[in-house]
């Protein structure tokens, strides 16, 4: 099984770490109540707040503007709205994956859902090289270098476009 997290890191290329600050994270999981998988944590103190391939954001807890623990709460609140009872049975993430409670699961914004049991590192680096990681028919594969974007800090401030090296793709 190749290491994952090595990979992405391979393709997205040098780390950043503009914004690590463990302080952060241990805020933000307090207020969650949970632990975020390492991986992901990592990669986010490597290159967030960050685009990737124009499609995927990563927001980091130690940004005021890009901010993931106000995306996730924005996006909780949003979620609560919904009025899962009036779901159908084939449309309830929760009947069709067998989950008293949801905690995690990809929407294709076509009201299709996913469940992929790996780790955060193993769904990104299968979701750079072309694989339906958000759904069927869900692939966004670019050949060449991944296009990265740096989010602005400040409404002065500009996206700041890279690309990582050369992945032989």
């Amino acid at each position: 099984m190749p290491d994952y997290l090595d990979a992405v890191m391979a393709m997205l290329g040098k780390d950043q770490n503009r914004h690590a600050e463990p302080s952060a994270w241990d805020r933000l999981h307090a207020e969650l109540g949970v632990q975020l998988p390492s991986d992901y944590r990592v990669l986010v103190d490597a290159y967030a707040p960050i685009e990737l391939n124009g499609h995927l954001s990563l927001f980091h807890p130690a940004t005021e503007r890009w901010n993931l623990g106000q995306w996730i709460r924005d996006t909780v609140r949003a979620w609560s709205e919904v009025s899962w009872d009036d779901l159908d049975a084939d449309e309830d993430p929760r009947l069709l994956f067998g989950l008293k409670k949801l905690s995690f699961g990809v929407e294709d914004g076509e009201g299709d859902w996913s469940q992929h049991r790996m780790s955060f590192t193993e769904w990104l680096y299968r979701y750079l090289v072309g694989e339906n990681m958000a759904g069927p028919h869900s692939s966004a594969f670019y050949p060449g270098p991944v296009q990265l974007r740096r989010l602005p800090m400040t409404a002065a401030e500009r996206p700041e476009p890279w690309h990582g090296p050369d992945r032989g793709m």
